[in-house]
């Protein structure tokens, strides 16, 4: 499978894989009473082909997440099928496209948010995960394509030389400092004490594991300029040097373009330089209309505030305000609506996500302002801060207020 947060392009929507495999699968084959490896886990010195493709051969199961078309997680479950008649499991979120080539296969699908996985919804997968693994690793019926049309075919003996030790083996210790998902839960709990520094060393440990994954290329350049290291300046620089690996000029997914248009932000702020002021427009602009995603909506609409504050062109300036309110509305109903039922609104437990919620009200405030209905966002404004789970949330809201009063206080209407 894919690990991080990866977008689905076929539906234009991003999931987080970790999640699936914290919740969902490690638990579900733990419970099973196996051992659950994610490819990614793997010590090894050199490159990952030899140990990757052992665990393909030896491991008494194998499960394949297809998620957002992750064409290794493809590549690697034809590996298996190829090496082993059975013990294969595929699944994948309800709503991703097949290729053709898969979709004779026995897929089970499970039903992810986006931002979220449903604890009922994550509990009834999780319950027929552990009933298909014990069936599967006891009744040893033939699940490969290769051996099911090619029956004749002998499948390989695992007794060569250089094979690993059987799974059934006691599995050498393995280094916290390098395992894949360690370093991911560090890096989370650093970025959540807003420990950028820290959280920016795990992701550049990360990033020598995995080079090119956009996942840690986007978070390593959002710790980066949040760590205003030597000073704001270089560290906006740095950042946009990290994310230029991922080609934002011509990117469609909307993660990478939310924050190129942040970097993009800043630097207008910074040296006050209209190509970057034009930039973060059109960034922030391409991931709202990618998806609707909200997150980039908001900015977009006030960064069109601030060109049409800065314009000399009164009816361009007229424009950008109304345009901007016009996307705020947008903003307002995408918010409104997971609003309406906070508490589906779900964590890894199944409690409710108090982060998300809270981000979805302070958005939902500032587009209220933005759009003239202060009565009703003073009321929601009260709400989102009150239950606010961290301390620094408010004042982030509130400064954020601050600027946009300012703003819209030169509205050439």
């Amino acid at each position: 499978m894919g690990f991080g947060e990866k977008t689905d392009f076929q539906q234009q929507k991003k999931f987080d894989l970790d999640k699936s495999y914290r919740i969902i699968i490690k638990k579900a084959v733990e419970e099973a009473g196996l051992e659950c490896i994610r490819a990614d886990d793997i010590v090894h010195s050199g490159i990952i082909d030899k140990p990757m493709y052992q665990m393909l051969l030896q491991a008494d199961l194998v499960v394949a997440d297809l998620s957002t078309s992750n064409a290794n997680a493809i590549y690697e479950l034809g590996v298996r099928h190829a090496l082993r008649p059975n013990t294969t499991i595929v699944i994948a979120e309800s709503n991703f496209k097949f290729p053709y080539d898969v979709k004779s296969l026995l897929i089970r699908t499970y039903e992810h948010l986006g931002s979220g996985i449903d604890a009922e919804v994550a509990d009834d997968f999780r319950a027929k995960l552990i009933t298909a693994i014990k069936q599967l690793v006891d009744q040893q019926d033939v699940d490969s394509p290769v051996y099911t049309f090619l029956p004749t075919l002998q499948k390989p003996t695992e007794s060569t030389d250089n094979a690993a030790p059987s799974s059934s083996a006691a599995p050498a210790p393995v280094a916290v400092d390098q395992k894949v998902s360690a370093l991911l839960d560090l890096f989370r709990e650093a970025r959540a004490a807003e420990a950028w520094q820290e959280a920016a060393t795990y992701l550049e440990k990360l990033k020598a594991r995995r080079p090119g994954d956009p996942y840690i290329l986007q978070q390593l350049a959002l710790t980066t300029y949040k760590g205003k290291l030597p000073n704001k300046q270089a560290a906006v620089e740095n950042a946009q040097t990290i994310l230029s690996e991922l080609n934002p000029s011509t990117s469609n997914d909307p993660e990478t373009l939310g924050i190129w248009g942040s970097i993009h932000k800043q630097l207008w702020e910074l040296n006050g330089k209209s190509e970057d002021l034009e930039e973060s427009i059109r960034s922030y602009g391409k991931g709202f209309y990618l998806k609707d995603d909200y997150y980039n909506g908001i900015n977009y609409a006030f960064m069109l505030n601030v060109r049409g504050s800065v314009s000399t062109n009164k009816p361009d300036a007229i424009a950008d305000f109304v345009w901007a309110e016009r996307v705020r509305q947008r903003v307002i109903q995408l918010c409104e609506g997971p609003l309406k039922e906070p508490d589906k609104i779900k964590d890894d437990d199944g409690n409710p996500d108090k982060h998300q919620i809270f981000w979805l009200r302070a958005t939902l405030v500032e587009a209220l302002i933005g759009t003239g209905q202060t009565d009703k966002a003073a009321s929601k404004r009260e709400e989102a801060i009150q239950e606010a789970p961290e301390t620094w949330m408010p004042k982030t809201l509130n400064d954020q207020l601050a600027k946009l009063e300012v703003m819209l206080a030169k509205d050439p209407r």
